[in-house]
């Protein structure tokens, strides 16, 4: 009976272990869908749970989720998370339980957070109790508005679940923004005690994405919010070799725009590691226009982990703005498949872009860095 007992949790572990796959099932024939899913409102966040059904969630009165169990072909009718509030991003999906916590704040932040759990994959959710400890600043941050968490895979941290968030000093007032600073937080008992991480290198700093590289390192990339930053229209990064508690070595991305380049602030962007053994492959969205409107969102490719972006790809060429993107998981629907979730589009509301990386790779060349060969489309 107790070996029985020991191979049936094996079952349930595997059920709900990440593992990375194979760069093939990325590439094959280029593909690209944008559809439509949501109507009016604002701020997307998207994620695939562990049995491969990506999770779209949206809404500024309200949020709502609309789950796909085909890989992205087809959508569930909306699931209210909350009848009011603000989407509070960083959709975070507990590798190790297989659990999905939803962030959602009262209004804009500053303001009270409610923390939901799902334990069916992002069918039905529930509010949980949740202490959030500050940081050594005695800071705790909003949670408006990241991209997508994760639990970590490597190194002494491994099942950390990590994300993105945001601290507002006394508001979002013209005069608070070079108080403002972008941060994370982490948890170490399944996402019911967090912990708020040290700040950003740079004042001035909100809305924010985090990926974990294959040697653990955490690969930080945020947005500007202070028109009197160096160079305040092109993208930050920094990193933590400490499991996301601090962060280091920060500097200018200029090659990756933040929002439109007319602006005294940036705009949030996507970002994902598709999970392909031994190799860091980056995908980054926003938008690449040089006018005073935000349009164009394209999304960048990097083959080393964040150091040069040699690829680029427009996706929709109209009316678009934030973005949020997620790859999808080995041994499911979603394999194969990277996530744009972004506002705008045809029609407006919320897209969802699905492609692959030969799609990508097929786009326009910036200059920064090359396509190694193992990444070449003949």
């Amino acid at each position: 009976m107790g070996l029985f007992i020991l191979m049936a949790c094996l079952m349930v572990e595997s059920k709900v272990s990440a593992a990375d796959g194979v760069l093939d099932s990325f590439m094959g024939a280029p593909e690209l869908d944008v559809q439509q899913i949501f109507q009016g409102q604002r701020f997307p966040n998207i994620t695939v749970a562990m049995d491969g059904s990506v999770l779209a969630s949206w809404g500024s009165k309200g949020v709502r989720v609309r789950r796909s169990v085909d890989g992205g072909k087809s959508w569930s009718s909306p699931v209210v998370v909350q009848e009011s509030g603000f989407q509070g991003g960083g959709i975070t999906v507990d590798e190790k339980t297989g659990d999905v916590l939803m962030f959602v704040e009262d209004s804009h932040p500053p303001a009270p957070i409610s923390i939901y759990r799902s334990k069916d994959h992002g069918q039905t959710w529930a509010k949980q109790e949740t202490v959030m400890h500050p940081n050594a600043l005695g800071h705790v941050p909003s949670m408006h508005m990241n991209d997508h968490g994760s639990t970590l895979q490597f190194g002494k941290h491994a099942g950390r679940l990590i994300r993105p968030t945001r601290w507002y000093a006394a508001g979002n007032r013209h005069e608070e923004w070079p108080n403002h600073y972008t941060n994370a937080i982490y948890s170490d008992d399944r996402g019911k005690t967090w912990h708020a991480s040290e700040p950003f290198p740079e004042q001035g700093t909100g809305e924010a994405c985090i990926v974990e590289l294959s040697d653990g390192t955490l690969y930080y990339n945020s947005r500007v919010h202070w028109e009197k930053a160096e160079r305040n229209t092109r993208r930050r990064c920094a990193f933590s070799r400490d499991g996301g508690k601090t962060w280091e070595d920060w500097r200018i991305v200029d090659i990756l725009p933040d929002g439109h380049q007319h602006r005294s602030y940036g705009c949030m962007g996507g970002l994902a590691r598709l999970p392909v053994k031994g190799r860091d492959i980056l995908v980054f969205s926003n938008l690449d226009t040089p006018k005073a409107n935000r349009e164009l969102i394209t999304v960048w490719m990097s083959p080393d982990g964040g150091q040069t972006w040699p690829v680029k790809r427009l996706v929709y060429d109209g009316a678009s703005a934030y973005s949020s993107m997620s790859a999808g998981r080995s041994d499911t629907p979603s394999e194969g498949s990277v996530y744009l979730m972004f506002e705008g589009g045809p029609g407006g509301g919320a897209q969802i872009g699905r492609f692959n990386l030969a799609w990508v790779l097929q786009g326009e060349l910036t200059g920064d860095g090359e396509i190694p060969d193992w990444l070449k489309v003949e």
